[in-house]
């Protein structure tokens, strides 16, 4: 029986009502390539059968340790059964692009049933009016929850159901299945064996409390980071309702990688940022809410060493970079945005890269989950801000893949919203369409973010006035390079993105650089 971490039963417990813990995607299929030129669910289904033992989140669920003594265990589920989880579904007329984002910010606000095991999939038909997908495409919307995986593991898990060529690869016979479920007993006995354990734990973790603080004074005195204004409030803080919005905008990786000439020494992740800055910045701008303080974004580090990067569950840790929307011009802004994702990484290594899932780890999970619904019911999670939204980057494979023969043409990344954390961005580069494509895609609150397409001219406005910077004779800088391989643009009807005025006190701000750089999923140069 495998427990979860502190981490892992972080997720469960931080799921209040409306805000379910769930990460997932929506991925577009090409059928004419599938053998025959047509997929069948039926096909779908025994192609998810003959890969469940591949990956032991297909058919486990939680099980709660008796008076919640311990965190939750994962067991088998004996009443597995797939056609719960894999489902058919239809898109409503007129099947747009509008209404594929309506329908998964539906279907993405439904917490999963936490008596069945952690997934669902929902394939998509009635695409045909999406502009610039080849016809009889289809949808696969996939929810999992994030106790099972992070973006990391994430990546990983879709392998398992994709194929590098149309032809469905064979994979070993599935042995046995034996279904393992823990027992009340052996749970109490770990739980009493881990609490004799607990205060050695504590003190490992007071011995690493000197050399950190030892590391944060000798960063500050170098300069290798410096204390950061506290993060603004804005429309994206608040109680978070039960109601989501999705979309994304799409740019060519080339012309993305270009930008970086803006910036010497800058990653494809600050020139994300970036636009992230621009477009908030237009977005909140336009309704006279912009704040007079730079921005911040949260933004997860994978903290796994290379010995565990097949480790399974979410070994996370969190990073604040500052945004920098105070920033009027925006090759400043992004030379800013580097500076402030330098001392990120430098904080990070200087506090500990895996020093969080250790406090996690301390923590009783009834007296965690108990401290969080207080926290809610009281409006304390809504009285701090640390962060004003969530950057996250989800790198996809570098090749072509398919599902049941149908080539994969669109992907966008959905996830979750946190504790006054009303807006998620995921950054997610893969390859579609045999051209390499970064899809920055978001889920919001309803409430806050009540007119989806909007903010995505905002991003889209924002990144041409990066491109505008460009030398002319950069060939990335030309409108029709920006847009190469998007495999479609959306047909919504949406305003155009508002026009920036010119701010009096706007300036970049300068900082030192960083020595110590941490494995990042957001900011990792590539």
């Amino acid at each position: 029986m495998q427990q979860l971490s502190g981490q892992d039963a972080m997720f469960v417990h931080a799921e209040l009502e409306g805000m379910p813990q769930h990460i997932g995607g929506i991925s577009i299929y090409d059928q004419s390539t599938a053998p025959g030129g047509k997929v069948r669910f039926k096909q779908i289904l025994k192609l998810m059968e003959s890969r469940l033992h591949l990956s032991p989140i297909f058919r486990r669920k939680l099980v709660s340790v008796p008076l919640g003594l311990g965190q939750p265990y994962w067991a088998d589920d004996p009443d597995f059964d797939l056609e719960y989880h894999v489902r058919h579904i239809a898109l409503p007329k007129p099947g747009d692009w509008r209404q594929l984002c309506i329908l998964a910010a539906r279907i993405h606000s439904r917490p999963l049933a936490r008596d069945k095991p952690l997934w669902e999939m929902y394939i998509i038909e009635g695409l045909d009016n999406v502009h610039g997908l080849p016809k009889g495409c289809f949808g696969m919307l996939l929810k999992v929850h994030h106790a099972a995986m992070d973006g990391a593991t994430g990546s990983r898990f879709m392998s398992l159901m994709l194929d590098t060529s149309p032809t469905v690869a064979r994979v070993a016979e599935a042995p046995p299945w034996e279904p393992d479920i823990p027992s009340r007993v052996g749970m109490l006995s770990k739980a009493y064996s881990d609490a004799w354990k607990m205060p050695g734990k504590a003190l490992r973790l007071v011995g690493q409390a000197v050399p950190m603080w030892l590391r944060l004074r000798k960063g500050y005195a170098e300069h290798a980071f410096e204390p950061r204004p506290p993060a603004p409030r804005t429309r994206f803080q608040g109680r978070i309702s039960p109601h989501r919005a999705v979309d994304a905008a799409r740019f060519d990786f080339e012309a993305v990688r270009s930008l970086r000439q803006l910036c010497p020494g800058s990653t494809i992740n600050d020139v994300m940022l970036a636009v992230v800055s621009g477009g908030l910045r237009r977005y909140l701008q336009a309704r006279d809410e912009l704040p007079t303080n730079g921005m911040v974004a949260g933004c997860p580090i994978d903290v796994r060493t290379p010995e565990e990067q097949m480790a399974g569950g979410n070994m996370v840790g969190f990073m604040g970079v500052g945004l920098c929307s105070d920033v009027e011009d925006p090759v400043q802004r992004l030379r800013a945005i580097n500076q402030e994702s330098r001392q990120a990484k430098a904080y990070a290594a200087a506090v500990g890269p895996k020093l969080a899932l250790e406090l996690t780890d301390l923590v009783p999970g009834n007296l965690l989950a108990l401290a969080l619904r207080l926290a809610s019911a009281t409006g304390l999670t809504e009285s701090s801000v640390m962060f004003n939204t969530v950057v996250t980057n989800v790198p996809g494979p570098p090749f072509q893949q398919y599902f049941c023969g149908a080539r994969l043409v669109d992907a966008l990344s959905l996830g979750p919203l946190l504790p006054s954390i009303g807006l998620f961005h995921v950054v997610y580069s893969a390859v579609q369409n045999r051209q390499g494509t970064i899809t920055l895609s978001f889920t919001a609150c309803r409430e806050m973010l009540p007119d989806p397409a909007t903010y995505v001219a905002c991003l889209e406005a924002a990144f041409q006035e990066l491109l505008a910077q460009l030398p002319t004779s950069t060939p990335a800088s030309s409108p029709a390079a920006a847009t190469a391989g998007a495999p479609r643009k959306n047909t919504r009807k949406a305003k155009s993105a508002p026009k920036t005025p010119r701010s009096k006190a706007a300036r970049a701000r300068p900082r030192a650089g960083a020595k110590a750089r941490p494995k990042s999923d957001t900011a990792a140069d590539r």
